[in-house]
């Protein structure tokens, strides 16, 4: 049985993976133009590891944080996966998105970013949430910067998952100008 959904934006919920969702998440993963600017298309094997380690076995490990499955409200269709979690060999919590090709440019990244950004600064009480790209991701650094996050630069992260991607485009916030600048946007 699939987890209900648990956390839902205007148009947009969000519910756990599951070990039935191996064949979704591999499409997902294996598509090279979804791929493009996330390593690359990921093995059977990889999808695997990181359904396993990444995605289900986090969910215990880390109360509150994971990746999930994007659900389309109005049609019950998954529309990729979203993310509030470490990046990998950091302390830092990262949000995220990968989405399939048919829900780009709906406005649904942003959407779900600036829902798990209140999410994480409001019920999480994080202090701080970051967020990398690659260098030449530009339509999703617009993504990030519609969210609210702010562009810092770039950063090498030495993990593996990120080796052939550095540098990177680093984007943070801090919770207390984050939710200022929400608690304004949400009274216009």
């Amino acid at each position: 049985m699939r987890d209900p959904i648990w956390l839902t934006s205007e148009r947009l919920g969000l519910r756990r993976f599951t070990p039935d969702d191996f064949e979704l998440l591999l499409v997902l993963c294996q598509d090279p133009e979804i791929n493009r600017f996330t390593g690359g298309p990921k093995s059977r094997e990889k999808v695997e590891e990181l359904l396993r380690g990444r995605i289900l076995a986090y969910y215990d490990e880390h109360p509150g944080l994971g990746i999930w499955a994007g659900v389309e409200l109005a049609t019950g269709k998954i529309t990729g996966m979203h993310l509030l979690n470490h990046l990998h060999g950091e302390s830092d919590i990262q949000v995220g998105y990968v989405m399939f090709k048919e829900f780009w440019g709906r406005g649904y990244a942003t959407e779900m970013a600036v829902r798990l950004l209140r999410y994480g600064f409001a019920d999480l009480k994080l202090p701080q949430i970051v967020a990398i790209t690659d260098l030449p991701h530009v339509m999703s650094q617009k993504v990030l910067l519609k969210s609210g996050l702010h562009r810092k630069g770039e950063r090498n992260l030495p993990h593996p998952a990120y080796a052939a991607a550095n540098p990177l485009t680093w984007f943070e916030r801090d919770a207390a100008d984050w939710l200022k600048d929400d608690a304004a946007r949400r009274a216009t």
